[in-house]
Protein backbone atom coordinates (compact mmCIF):
# COMPACT_ATOMS: atom_id res chain seq x y z
CA UNK A 1 0.00 0.00 0.00
CA UNK A 2 2.82 2.42 0.81
CA UNK A 3 4.25 1.81 -2.70
CA UNK A 4 0.87 2.80 -4.15
CA UNK A 5 0.81 5.95 -2.06
CA UNK A 6 4.31 6.87 -3.24
CA UNK A 7 3.11 6.62 -6.87
CA UNK A 8 0.38 9.20 -6.31
CA UNK A 9 2.18 11.49 -3.89
CA UNK A 10 1.90 14.38 -6.35
CA UNK A 11 -1.91 14.35 -6.06
CA UNK A 12 -3.70 16.41 -3.40
CA UNK A 13 -5.45 13.22 -2.20
CA UNK A 14 -3.95 9.78 -1.64
CA UNK A 15 -7.16 7.74 -1.43
CA UNK A 16 -10.92 7.56 -1.90
CA UNK A 17 -13.20 6.79 1.04
CA UNK A 18 -16.46 5.16 -0.09
CA UNK A 19 -18.91 5.80 2.74
CA UNK A 20 -22.37 4.27 3.00
CA UNK A 21 -25.15 3.36 5.42
CA UNK A 22 -24.46 -0.35 5.91
CA UNK A 23 -26.73 -3.34 6.33
CA UNK A 24 -26.80 -6.80 7.93
CA UNK A 25 -25.12 -9.75 6.23
CA UNK A 26 -26.95 -12.54 8.10
CA UNK A 27 -29.97 -13.00 10.41
CA UNK A 28 -27.93 -12.63 13.61
CA UNK A 29 -26.82 -9.18 12.42
CA UNK A 30 -30.31 -7.74 11.96
CA UNK A 31 -31.17 -6.59 15.49
CA UNK A 32 -27.64 -5.32 16.35
CA UNK A 33 -27.60 -3.41 13.06
CA UNK A 34 -30.97 -1.80 13.74
CA UNK A 35 -29.87 -0.93 17.27
CA UNK A 36 -26.90 0.90 15.73
CA UNK A 37 -29.21 2.75 13.37
CA UNK A 38 -31.65 3.74 16.10
CA UNK A 39 -29.18 4.60 18.84
CA UNK A 40 -30.17 7.94 20.39
CA UNK A 41 -33.41 8.19 18.41
CA UNK A 42 -36.97 8.10 19.62
CA UNK A 43 -38.24 5.27 17.44
CA UNK A 44 -40.57 2.72 19.07
CA UNK A 45 -39.28 -0.82 19.57
CA UNK A 46 -42.27 -2.09 17.63
CA UNK A 47 -41.05 -0.18 14.57
CA UNK A 48 -37.59 -1.76 14.91
CA UNK A 49 -39.06 -5.25 15.02
CA UNK A 50 -41.37 -4.44 12.12
CA UNK A 51 -38.36 -3.44 10.03
CA UNK A 52 -36.45 -6.53 11.23
CA UNK A 53 -39.20 -8.67 9.74
CA UNK A 54 -38.53 -7.10 6.34
CA UNK A 55 -34.99 -8.47 6.52
CA UNK A 56 -36.04 -11.90 7.80
CA UNK A 57 -38.46 -12.16 4.90
CA UNK A 58 -35.39 -11.96 2.62
CA UNK A 59 -33.13 -14.29 4.58
CA UNK A 60 -31.88 -11.75 7.14
CA UNK A 61 -29.47 -10.13 4.70
CA UNK A 62 -29.46 -6.71 3.08
CA UNK A 63 -28.19 -6.50 -0.50
CA UNK A 64 -26.59 -3.10 0.18
CA UNK A 65 -23.05 -4.28 0.97
CA UNK A 66 -22.80 -6.47 -2.13
CA UNK A 67 -24.23 -3.64 -4.24
CA UNK A 68 -21.69 -1.22 -2.78
CA UNK A 69 -18.86 -3.65 -3.47
CA UNK A 70 -20.07 -3.97 -7.07
CA UNK A 71 -20.08 -0.18 -7.42
CA UNK A 72 -16.62 0.07 -5.84
CA UNK A 73 -15.39 -2.53 -8.35
CA UNK A 74 -16.85 -0.54 -11.24
CA UNK A 75 -15.26 2.68 -9.94
CA UNK A 76 -11.95 0.85 -9.55
CA UNK A 77 -12.02 -0.23 -13.19
CA UNK A 78 -13.03 3.27 -14.32
CA UNK A 79 -10.13 4.84 -12.41
CA UNK A 80 -7.67 2.23 -13.70
CA UNK A 81 -8.71 2.92 -17.30
CA UNK A 82 -8.24 6.66 -16.87
CA UNK A 83 -4.79 6.98 -15.33
CA UNK A 84 -5.72 6.70 -11.64
CA UNK A 85 -4.77 3.08 -10.95
CA UNK A 86 -2.65 4.06 -7.95
CA UNK A 87 -5.53 5.69 -6.07
CA UNK A 88 -6.84 3.19 -3.47
CA UNK A 89 -10.51 2.97 -2.50
CA UNK A 90 -11.44 2.26 1.13
CA UNK A 91 -14.94 1.13 2.13
CA UNK A 92 -16.61 2.17 5.39
CA UNK A 93 -20.18 2.21 6.74
CA UNK A 94 -22.09 4.29 9.26
CA UNK A 95 -23.98 1.41 10.87
CA UNK A 96 -22.44 -1.96 10.04
CA UNK A 97 -19.21 -3.66 9.02
CA UNK A 98 -16.92 -2.50 7.61
CA UNK A 99 -17.47 0.29 10.13
CA UNK A 100 -16.12 3.75 9.36
CA UNK A 101 -13.95 3.85 12.50
CA UNK A 102 -12.16 0.63 11.53
CA UNK A 103 -11.68 1.89 7.98
CA UNK A 104 -10.29 5.20 9.24
CA UNK A 105 -7.81 3.31 11.44
CA UNK A 106 -6.67 1.26 8.44
CA UNK A 107 -6.22 4.38 6.33
CA UNK A 108 -4.06 5.92 9.06
CA UNK A 109 -2.00 2.73 9.35
CA UNK A 110 -1.46 2.78 5.59
CA UNK A 111 -0.11 6.32 5.73
CA UNK A 112 -3.02 8.09 4.05
CA UNK A 113 -2.83 11.78 4.94
CA UNK A 114 -5.72 13.16 2.90
CA UNK A 115 -8.65 11.45 1.18
CA UNK A 116 -11.75 12.27 -0.85
CA UNK A 117 -15.01 10.86 0.44
CA UNK A 118 -17.84 9.62 -1.78
CA UNK A 119 -21.06 9.34 0.22
CA UNK A 120 -23.79 7.20 -1.34
CA UNK A 121 -26.37 9.98 -1.22
CA UNK A 122 -27.34 12.13 -4.19
CA UNK A 123 -29.25 14.82 -2.29
CA UNK A 124 -28.56 17.25 0.54
CA UNK A 125 -30.17 16.75 3.96
CA UNK A 126 -29.05 16.14 7.51
CA UNK A 127 -29.11 12.34 7.24
CA UNK A 128 -27.84 12.34 3.64
CA UNK A 129 -24.91 14.74 4.09
CA UNK A 130 -24.25 16.52 7.37
CA UNK A 131 -24.61 13.40 9.52
CA UNK A 132 -22.01 11.63 7.41
CA UNK A 133 -19.67 14.58 7.93
CA UNK A 134 -20.29 14.30 11.66
CA UNK A 135 -19.50 10.58 11.45
CA UNK A 136 -16.21 11.39 9.73
CA UNK A 137 -15.24 13.92 12.40
CA UNK A 138 -16.04 11.41 15.16
CA UNK A 139 -14.01 8.66 13.47
CA UNK A 140 -11.05 11.00 12.98
CA UNK A 141 -11.19 12.04 16.63
CA UNK A 142 -11.21 8.39 17.71
CA UNK A 143 -8.16 7.57 15.58
CA UNK A 144 -6.25 10.62 16.77
CA UNK A 145 -3.50 12.77 15.22
CA UNK A 146 -2.62 10.23 12.51
CA UNK A 147 -6.16 10.20 11.08
CA UNK A 148 -6.35 11.45 7.47
CA UNK A 149 -8.10 14.67 6.55
CA UNK A 150 -11.29 13.89 4.65
CA UNK A 151 -13.00 16.12 2.08
CA UNK A 152 -16.43 15.19 0.77
CA UNK A 153 -17.28 15.07 -2.93
CA UNK A 154 -20.19 17.38 -3.89
CA UNK A 155 -23.70 16.07 -4.39
CA UNK A 156 -24.58 15.31 -8.01
CA UNK A 157 -28.36 15.65 -8.29
CA UNK A 158 -28.01 17.79 -11.45
CA UNK A 159 -24.88 16.29 -12.97
CA UNK A 160 -25.60 15.48 -16.63
CA UNK A 161 -24.30 11.91 -16.28
CA UNK A 162 -26.54 11.19 -13.30
CA UNK A 163 -29.49 12.48 -15.30
CA UNK A 164 -28.36 10.38 -18.27
CA UNK A 165 -28.10 7.23 -16.13
CA UNK A 166 -31.53 7.72 -14.57
CA UNK A 167 -33.10 8.58 -17.92
CA UNK A 168 -31.74 5.28 -19.29
CA UNK A 169 -33.24 3.42 -16.33
CA UNK A 170 -36.62 5.03 -17.02
CA UNK A 171 -36.41 4.19 -20.73
CA UNK A 172 -35.64 0.56 -19.86
CA UNK A 173 -38.75 0.45 -17.67
CA UNK A 174 -40.95 2.19 -20.26
CA UNK A 175 -39.90 -0.42 -22.83
CA UNK A 176 -41.65 -3.06 -20.70
CA UNK A 177 -45.00 -1.38 -21.37
CA UNK A 178 -47.22 -1.79 -24.40
CA UNK A 179 -47.11 1.23 -26.70
CA UNK A 180 -50.55 2.50 -25.65
CA UNK A 181 -49.54 2.24 -21.97
CA UNK A 182 -46.20 3.90 -22.61
CA UNK A 183 -47.64 7.09 -24.08
CA UNK A 184 -49.74 7.90 -21.00
CA UNK A 185 -47.45 6.42 -18.34
CA UNK A 186 -46.63 8.55 -15.30
CA UNK A 187 -43.02 8.49 -14.08
CA UNK A 188 -43.41 8.14 -10.31
CA UNK A 189 -40.14 9.19 -8.72
CA UNK A 190 -39.56 8.07 -5.13
CA UNK A 191 -37.19 9.22 -2.40
CA UNK A 192 -36.81 8.54 1.30
CA UNK A 193 -39.23 10.62 3.34
CA UNK A 194 -37.67 12.76 6.06
CA UNK A 195 -39.17 14.82 8.91
CA UNK A 196 -40.46 18.23 7.84
CA UNK A 197 -38.18 19.77 10.48
CA UNK A 198 -35.25 18.33 8.53
CA UNK A 199 -36.66 19.12 5.09
CA UNK A 200 -36.98 22.86 5.81
CA UNK A 201 -33.32 23.13 6.86
CA UNK A 202 -31.97 21.67 3.61
CA UNK A 203 -32.38 21.78 -0.16
CA UNK A 204 -33.53 18.15 -0.26
CA UNK A 205 -36.92 18.76 -1.88
CA UNK A 206 -35.64 21.44 -4.26
CA UNK A 207 -32.87 19.16 -5.49
CA UNK A 208 -35.21 16.18 -5.84
CA UNK A 209 -37.71 18.20 -7.87
CA UNK A 210 -34.95 19.43 -10.15
CA UNK A 211 -33.60 15.91 -10.75
CA UNK A 212 -37.09 14.63 -11.50
CA UNK A 213 -37.76 17.48 -13.91
CA UNK A 214 -34.48 16.90 -15.75
CA UNK A 215 -34.96 13.13 -16.06
CA UNK A 216 -38.56 13.47 -17.23
CA UNK A 217 -37.47 16.00 -19.86
CA UNK A 218 -34.66 13.68 -21.00
CA UNK A 219 -37.13 10.88 -21.74
CA UNK A 220 -39.48 13.07 -23.75
CA UNK A 221 -41.47 15.09 -21.26
CA UNK A 222 -43.57 12.34 -19.71
CA UNK A 223 -45.92 13.32 -16.89
CA UNK A 224 -44.16 12.81 -13.61
CA UNK A 225 -44.73 12.96 -9.86
CA UNK A 226 -42.43 13.00 -6.83
CA UNK A 227 -43.58 10.84 -3.92
CA UNK A 228 -41.91 9.46 -0.80
CA UNK A 229 -41.37 6.13 0.88
CA UNK A 230 -39.83 4.47 3.97
CA UNK A 231 -41.26 6.83 6.58
CA UNK A 232 -40.27 5.69 10.08
CA UNK A 233 -41.37 8.40 12.52
CA UNK A 234 -44.44 8.52 14.81
CA UNK A 235 -47.77 9.52 13.20
CA UNK A 236 -47.87 12.88 15.02
CA UNK A 237 -44.50 13.92 13.55
CA UNK A 238 -44.97 15.56 10.09
CA UNK A 239 -42.85 13.96 7.35
CA UNK A 240 -42.64 14.61 3.63
CA UNK A 241 -45.68 13.39 1.71
CA UNK A 242 -47.35 11.89 -0.23
CA UNK A 243 -46.35 8.34 0.66
CA UNK A 244 -46.25 6.16 -2.44
CA UNK A 245 -48.96 3.84 -1.10
CA UNK A 246 -51.32 6.75 -0.49
CA UNK A 247 -50.48 8.17 -3.90
CA UNK A 248 -51.41 4.91 -5.63
CA UNK A 249 -54.67 4.55 -3.69
CA UNK A 250 -55.69 8.15 -4.40
CA UNK A 251 -55.11 7.71 -8.14
CA UNK A 252 -57.18 4.55 -8.19
CA UNK A 253 -59.98 6.22 -6.19
CA UNK A 254 -60.03 9.06 -8.72
CA UNK A 255 -60.35 6.59 -11.59
CA UNK A 256 -56.82 7.21 -12.93
CA UNK A 257 -55.61 4.09 -14.74
CA UNK A 258 -52.33 5.27 -16.29
CA UNK A 259 -49.37 2.92 -15.84
CA UNK A 260 -46.84 3.96 -13.22
CA UNK A 261 -43.09 3.85 -13.88
CA UNK A 262 -41.84 3.76 -10.30
CA UNK A 263 -38.31 5.19 -10.23
CA UNK A 264 -36.26 5.26 -6.98
CA UNK A 265 -34.31 8.39 -7.85
CA UNK A 266 -33.50 9.04 -4.21
CA UNK A 267 -31.53 5.80 -3.81
CA UNK A 268 -28.12 4.92 -5.26
CA UNK A 269 -28.76 1.16 -5.30
CA UNK A 270 -31.67 -1.27 -5.11
CA UNK A 271 -31.23 -2.15 -1.44
CA UNK A 272 -33.86 -3.45 0.97
CA UNK A 273 -35.91 -0.25 1.19
CA UNK A 274 -36.33 -0.29 -2.57
CA UNK A 275 -37.03 -4.02 -2.78
CA UNK A 276 -39.51 -4.12 0.10
CA UNK A 277 -41.26 -0.76 -0.18
CA UNK A 278 -41.53 -0.77 -3.97
CA UNK A 279 -41.25 -4.31 -5.33
CA UNK A 280 -43.33 -5.78 -2.49
CA UNK A 281 -45.67 -3.19 -0.93
CA UNK A 282 -46.24 -0.75 -3.80
CA UNK A 283 -46.61 -3.55 -6.34
CA UNK A 284 -49.13 -5.36 -4.13
CA UNK A 285 -51.22 -2.20 -3.84
CA UNK A 286 -51.12 -1.72 -7.62
CA UNK A 287 -52.11 -5.35 -8.23
CA UNK A 288 -55.02 -5.11 -5.79
CA UNK A 289 -56.29 -1.90 -7.41
CA UNK A 290 -55.74 -3.02 -11.00
CA UNK A 291 -53.01 -0.49 -11.84
CA UNK A 292 -50.08 -1.36 -14.10
CA UNK A 293 -46.69 -0.77 -12.48
CA UNK A 294 -43.16 -1.22 -13.78
CA UNK A 295 -40.11 -0.40 -11.73
CA UNK A 296 -37.02 1.39 -12.99
CA UNK A 297 -33.65 0.44 -11.53
CA UNK A 298 -31.54 2.82 -9.48
CA UNK A 299 -28.34 4.34 -10.91
CA UNK A 300 -26.16 1.64 -9.30
CA UNK A 301 -23.37 0.55 -11.68
CA UNK A 302 -24.78 2.22 -14.80
CA UNK A 303 -21.73 3.20 -16.91
CA UNK A 304 -22.74 6.89 -17.01
CA UNK A 305 -23.08 6.98 -13.22
CA UNK A 306 -19.69 5.34 -12.74
CA UNK A 307 -18.11 7.77 -15.20
CA UNK A 308 -19.72 10.65 -13.30
CA UNK A 309 -18.08 9.50 -10.07
CA UNK A 310 -14.70 9.44 -11.78
CA UNK A 311 -15.25 12.97 -13.11
CA UNK A 312 -16.26 14.20 -9.64
CA UNK A 313 -13.05 12.73 -8.25
CA UNK A 314 -11.02 14.36 -11.01
CA UNK A 315 -12.62 17.73 -10.22
CA UNK A 316 -10.89 17.67 -6.87
CA UNK A 317 -7.60 16.22 -8.07
CA UNK A 318 -6.77 18.87 -10.65
CA UNK A 319 -6.64 22.65 -10.80
CA UNK A 320 -9.21 24.54 -12.89
CA UNK A 321 -11.63 21.60 -13.16
CA UNK A 322 -14.68 21.46 -15.38
CA UNK A 323 -17.63 21.29 -12.97
CA UNK A 324 -20.51 19.80 -14.91
CA UNK A 325 -24.12 20.59 -14.04
CA UNK A 326 -27.33 21.19 -15.96
CA UNK A 327 -30.63 22.84 -15.17
CA UNK A 328 -31.42 25.87 -13.03
CA UNK A 329 -28.94 25.79 -10.19
CA UNK A 330 -25.40 25.04 -11.33
CA UNK A 331 -22.89 22.74 -9.60
CA UNK A 332 -23.24 22.21 -5.87
CA UNK A 333 -20.59 23.47 -3.45
CA UNK A 334 -17.52 21.42 -2.56
CA UNK A 335 -17.27 22.59 1.05
CA UNK A 336 -20.44 22.72 3.13
CA UNK A 337 -21.13 25.79 5.24
CA UNK A 338 -20.85 25.27 8.98
CA UNK A 339 -24.61 25.76 9.36
CA UNK A 340 -25.49 23.59 6.35
CA UNK A 341 -28.35 21.03 6.71
CA UNK A 342 -28.90 20.99 10.49
CA UNK A 343 -31.16 18.26 11.84
CA UNK A 344 -33.78 20.83 12.82
CA UNK A 345 -34.43 24.56 12.89
CA UNK A 346 -32.96 26.32 15.95
CA UNK A 347 -35.04 25.95 19.10
CA UNK A 348 -36.95 22.80 18.13
CA UNK A 349 -36.66 19.43 19.83
CA UNK A 350 -34.57 16.86 17.97
CA UNK A 351 -36.86 14.87 15.61
CA UNK A 352 -36.68 11.21 14.67
CA UNK A 353 -34.16 10.78 11.83
CA UNK A 354 -34.61 9.30 8.41
CA UNK A 355 -32.84 6.13 7.53
CA UNK A 356 -34.54 3.77 9.99
CA UNK A 357 -36.20 1.73 7.29
CA UNK A 358 -34.70 -1.45 5.86
CA UNK A 359 -31.52 -1.21 3.80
Amino acid sequence: MRDQLHAIESLPYQAILFLSFGGPDKPDDVIPFLENVLRGRHVPKERMHEVAEHYFQFGGKSPINEQNLALIGAIRRELDENGLSGLPIYFGNRNWHPLLGDTMSQMAADGVKRALCLVTSSFSSYSGCRQYRENILAARAAVGPTAPEIDKIRVWYNHPLFIEAMADRVREALAKLAERERESAVITFTAHSIPMTMAITSEYVKQLKESCRLVAAAVGGHAHELVYQSRSGPPQQPWLEPDIGDFIRERAAAGRKEALVVTPIGFVSDHMEVIYDLDEEARQICDELGLRMVRALSASTHPSFVRMIRLLIEERLHANPERLAIGQYGPNHDVCREECCPAMPPGLARPPMAGTGAR
